[in-house]
């Protein structure tokens, strides 16, 4: 199904996001957009609704399974809007926010589904998931100029730190608030704004009555943006994604400086949760 934008997706179909868990794909460029709805479907999530321009196309398969809703991404804050109409409108349902070419693990994902994560999650009386942002790059850039290739798939295995996030109105530390850093965002810092090199984000959470998704992947109500509640460690996620590596071959201020992404710490990215607990990029915390 395809619709013009997403009122008219609600107005005509209001079943789409009556039921979770939903998934909102937003298609900045076609690059490996195909391989994201598969990838999400295969996890169990209930709908998929994509947005992107019209002029993007789909795989047969994909066009019959995907909720398609025409957007312009270009236009600054329309991603929120978008998400906060949907919150608006689902309250209690649990969404997943993503891009192009990004893929989300959990622990055990292989053998257990989106609901079972959430329902266990819900259990613990969590509204919300922290989860990473990996990045992924292509090894040979010279055969995939654009950093983007699924076989031939990077990851950095070490690197990663985090820092306090102080309140800008008392500057002391938020309560279970940190400030993720790590890959490409980290290394090529220099081509990266300040406010785009955290790599946690709230990719997973529950809508409710007066909810509102901020640009930098946070929320209005600050328990949500917590990475576990008081008493133990929560389960986490991670998104691998190749957003930063397109962006940086993108970007004509760091095309040209970057020959290759691989350095001593890259490793092959296997496409299993296993090899992402083992590297501490996610936490299964009391779920086994």
């Amino acid at each position: 199904m395809r619709y013009a934008d997403i009122n008219e997706l609600i107005s005509q179909n209001p079943g789409a996001i009556a039921k979770g868990p939903i998934a909102l794909v937003f298609a900045e460029d076609p690059v490996e957009i195909d391989t994201t709805v598969r990838h999400n479907l295969h996890l169990g999530f209930k709908s998929v609704i994509l947005f992107m321009t019209p002029e993007f196309e789909l795989a047969e398969d994909v066009a019959e399974t995907v909720l398609r809703v025409d957007c312009d991404l270009t236009r600054q804050g329309n991603r929120e809007e978008i998400v906060n109409t949907v919150i608006a409108k689902a309250s209690g349902v649990w969404i997943y926010v993503c891009y192009n070419a990004e893929y989300l693990f959990f622990p055990f994902c292989e053998t257990r589904t989106i609901g079972e994560l959430l329902a266990f999650h819900t259990e613990e009386r969590r509204d919300a998931m922290l989860c990473y942002a990996i990045d992924l790059y292509a090894g040979d850039l010279d055969t995939h100029p654009n950093a983007v290739c699924i076989d031939d798939a990077y990851i950095d295995r070490s690197g990663y730190y985090a820092l306090g996030r102080n309140d800008p109105l008392t500057t002391y530390p938020k309560e279970r608030q940190l400030d993720f850093f790590g890959g490409l965002r980290w290394r090529y810092e220099e081509h990266v704004p300040p406010e785009r090199r955290k790599i946690d984000r709230i990719a997973l959470f529950r809508a409710k009555p007066g909810l509102e998704l901020r640009p930098d992947h946070t929320f209005n109500h600050e328990e949500y943006n917590t990475y576990a509640c008081p008493w133990h460690h929560n389960l986490t996620a991670a998104v691998a994604t190749f957003r930063t590596a397109k962006a940086l071959k993108r970007n004509p201020g760091s095309a040209y400086e970057i020959e290759t992404f691989r350095w001593h710490n890259s490793v092959p990215f296997e496409w299993h949760s296993r090899q992402l607990l083992d590297l501490g990029l996610m936490e299964s915390g009391q779920w086994f």
